[in-house]
């Protein structure tokens, strides 16, 4: 047992330098040389080490990070890109700190919830232990607060969307703010609902803090049950047509709340996040060639997004949210013409900036790949 104790540092050391040399030998950017020693040493790059992990419900983990040195904070409601290395491959995804934004400690706080299709939400809430180092983005994102602070604010979440409303609600207490904010939550239950306890504990400690939870799967304790409505609005915060409401959710949420706000003429009241894939193209829309010149590659249009076609045909472009949001994607189309399946838009100029996740090809497309 002691024979085998010892020689697996040696061995360790060994690959560790060969390694290191092989990298050393190829034109890596010194960050890259340093990882391979200590991950958290870097000249350019931003990282982050998971320092605490914490499951407060059953498909939800909590990761506490310290970011690298490059790190310029964050303001509430904004977003960052997280990597993580799944069998050799980096994925990157997107989530909101929960944290302060003026945390003194220079921490981040990240509530994920695992996914049924979700790769990276369910490696991070399976493996993420203390150590695990991630790369880490820069913030952004313009779903914040304005500045001066409303006099009457809503803040409205469901699921995992609470993480960027929940930022604005600790930064506003933090500031002391003394105008008015409803903290309206939707969960399946109440076993459902992160930091529960917390929202509790502000909203007895703040006399202009109000917390509303509304269950759809419970017809028991909370505030309200089923899905939104109108009448919701006018039960718990029947002011809401004179305040600034920040919405974050999931999609029938999402939808929802756009759709009442619409209707009554008070549409640019609501601020909303919304990280939900874009649309998909109709089917029988499809036609042309995507050739992808710097790799020699050339594919029929199938109609699907250029960023899924893309690795349809063996090829690995970056990518973050796959959504439309992080501009991870961005590539350079040499011609055709394209459309944004967000926003409907065409674009026919060459050599334009383009983001894969959200472009499908209207014809013949080439891109910078």
């Amino acid at each position: 047992m002691s024979v085998a104790h010892t020689s697996r540092p040696a061995e360790g050391r060994r690959f560790s330098l060969l390694s290191l040399f092989e990298a050393m030998a190829t034109p890596h950017q010194l960050d890259r040389y340093l990882e391979l020693v200590t991950p958290m040493v870097t000249v350019r790059d931003l990282r982050a080490e998971v320092i605490e992990v914490r499951r407060s419900t059953a498909d939800t983990v909590t990761l506490t990070l310290r970011p690298t040195r490059q790190w310029r904070g964050f303001r509430a409601g904004q977003f960052v890109q997280v990597g993580v290395v799944i069998d050799g491959v980096r994925h990157t995804r997107c989530y909101s700190p929960a944290n302060a934004q003026a945390s003194t400690d220079g921490l981040v706080e990240l509530t994920i919830k695992a996914h049924p299709d979700g790769l990276v939400s369910q490696y991070l809430h399976a493996h993420a232990r203390p150590g695990l180092v991630l790369d880490l983005s820069q913030a952004a994102g313009e779903f914040t607060l304005p500045s001066p602070r409303p006099c009457r604010l809503l803040l409205v979440s469901g699921g995992s969307g609470i993480t960027p409303v929940l930022s604005m609600l600790r930064t506003l207490v933090d500031e002391q703010h003394v105008g008015s904010i409803t903290f309206l939550h939707y969960a399946y239950t109440e076993n459902d609902v992160a930091y529960l306890d917390e929202l509790r504990a502000l909203a007895d400690a703040n006399a202009n803090v109000s917390l509303v939870l509304a269950y759809t799967d419970q017809e028991t304790g909370g505030h309200l049950h089923g899905f939104f409505g109108q009448e919701h609005l006018d039960a718990v915060a029947p002011w809401y047509a004179d305040a600034e409401t920040f919405l974050c959710g999931p999609p029938g949420l999402m939808r929802g709340v756009r759709e009442v706000y619409r209707e009554l003429g008070i549409e640019d009241r609501l601020h909303t996040e919304e990280f939900a894939p874009a649309a998909a193209p109709a089917e029988g829309a499809a036609g042309g060639e995507v050739s992808f010149t710097a790799s020699g590659v050339t594919a029929d249009n199938s109609g699907a997004t250029l960023l899924e076609q893309a690795e349809a045909a063996g090829l690995h472009p970056e990518y973050g949210c796959r959504m439309g949001i992080c501009f991870s994607c961005t590539t350079v189309k040499k011609s055709g013409c394209t459309k944004n399946v967000r926003t409907g838009d065409t674009d026919t100029d060459p050599d334009k900036a383009i983001q894969l996740c959200v472009s499908v090809p209207v014809g013949d497309v080439a891109l910078d790949i």
